[in-house]
């Protein structure tokens, strides 16, 4: 059975996608989840513990599914960086289009609906001492240079390290500039991210 903190977060999200946060109330999000309202309040806190948890998971969860993202493409005999920052690009704009926490990370734009989020430099304050410091979101910034550096260290581009990283980075970027603005479709523009990073791959 789940632990009462992965219940908890489960039946945050539930209750977001019915309501605004601001109408998400922490003793239905206990009820939902089958435990007492002072378990949510000793796991986070208050509702902005809950919030920045909420967001941190899906963060994360987002951040490993690039990973099986690039470990299934390896597995496939895919090689080529170009088509690694393209199936990169495909899960980022289908996860960013269905999770609008994801998206919210990705590109700092946060809608009323949403928890509010602090970066993650910045802790939390413990609301009691055995309560866990609980982290918010990275920031935009952040999550780019961490999908970058999946993809660099996946692909095995006979480019210098350096060239290969700087190819990568404007690949994630060209990719968030879609999550902003969609294209005609992600099938598109993953084949004009995989035609931007083979250029700069080719170039450096």
């Amino acid at each position: 059975m789940p632990a009462a903190r992965e219940l908890l977060l489960d039946a945050a999200f539930v209750a977001l996608a019915a309501r605004p946060w601001s109408g998400v109330r922490m003793v239905d999000v206990a009820a939902a989840a089958g435990v007492s309202r002072q378990t949510l309040y000793n796991e986070f806190g208050g509702k902005d513990g809950l919030g920045r948890a909420l967001v941190r998971r899906e963060a994360d969860a987002f951040l490993a599914g690039v990973e099986r993202t690039l470990a299934d493409a390896a597995a496939r005999g895919i090689g080529d960086p170009g088509d690694h920052c393209a199936a990169v690009a495909l899960w980022t704009l289908r996860t960013a289009r269905t999770n609008p926490l994801v998206r919210a990370v990705l590109t700092g734009c946060r809608s009323e609906r949403l928890p509010a989020t602090v970066p993650a430099a910045v802790p939390a304050q413990r609301a009691r001492p055995e309560t866990p410091v609980l982290r918010g979101a990275p920031t935009p910034t952040a999550m780019a240079d961490r999908i970058t550096d999946r993809v660099a260290g996946a692909i095995t581009a006979p480019a210098a390290p350096e060239t290969a990283r700087r190819a990568c980075a404007a690949a994630v970027r060209l990719t968030l500039s879609y999550v902003l603005a969609p294209g005609d479709s992600d099938e598109a523009v993953a084949v004009d991210v995989a035609r931007l990073a083979r250029a700069l791959l080719a170039d450096g």
